[in-house]
């Protein structure tokens, strides 16, 4: 009899091990896209936060005078940020569990304008900042520079370089 109340003892606790187990993972399973989904939505609001403060140093150094340079610490914790001096554009894109405007319309959010496009179970979401009157330049050249994701912050230092040929306020990115 005392050995039959031991085996039981130890299947109920290997039960009772399983269902805690399969509960904690059935939890996790239902939690962890919403969690994926919260972290993306901050990171995507953050990004919006840092383009409308480059926009307001921009604007800034536009108002002041020739050789004024700013300083700004630019965290890219995912997506990538896009200087292209080409198209006067700054961009910035990531991959998210988070849908953040509706899917394949453009929405203008202040002046970011904010493209998300649905891709599988994620969506692609795309922020630009449109500067047709200025002529943003990186390194002195008008190029794309695309800046990735990296675990400490980049210096960006902004500079006004003055006027080019077309009469166009010359603002110069520069990573260090």
């Amino acid at each position: 009899m005392q050995k039959n109340k031991r085996g039981q003892i130890w299947v109920e606790t290997v039960i009772y091990t399983l269902i805690a187990i399969v509960t904690i993972t059935a939890v996790l399973a239902i939690a962890q896209p919403r969690i994926e989904e919260m972290q993306d939505k901050s990171l995507i609001e953050q990004s919006a936060a840092v383009l409308n403060k480059i926009d307001g140093i921009l604007i800034s150094l536009a108002s002041e005078g020739i050789g004024n340079k700013r300083v700004l610490e630019l965290g890219v914790k995912d997506g990538t940020f896009k200087i292209d001096g080409a198209t006067n554009q700054i961009i910035f894109e990531m991959n998210s569990a988070y849908m953040y405007s509706e899917p394949g319309a453009n929405i203008l959010n202040g002046k970011l304008l904010v493209f998300t496009k649905k891709r599988g179970d994620e969506f692609f979401v795309n922020m630009t900042q449109i500067y047709s009157n200025y002529n943003i330049t990186f390194d002195g050249k008008d190029e794309l520079r695309i800046i990735n994701k990296a675990s400490t912050p980049y210096t960006l230092f902004i500079s006004h370089h003055g006027k080019d040929a077309s009469n166009k306020i010359v603002l110069d990115f520069k990573l260090e």
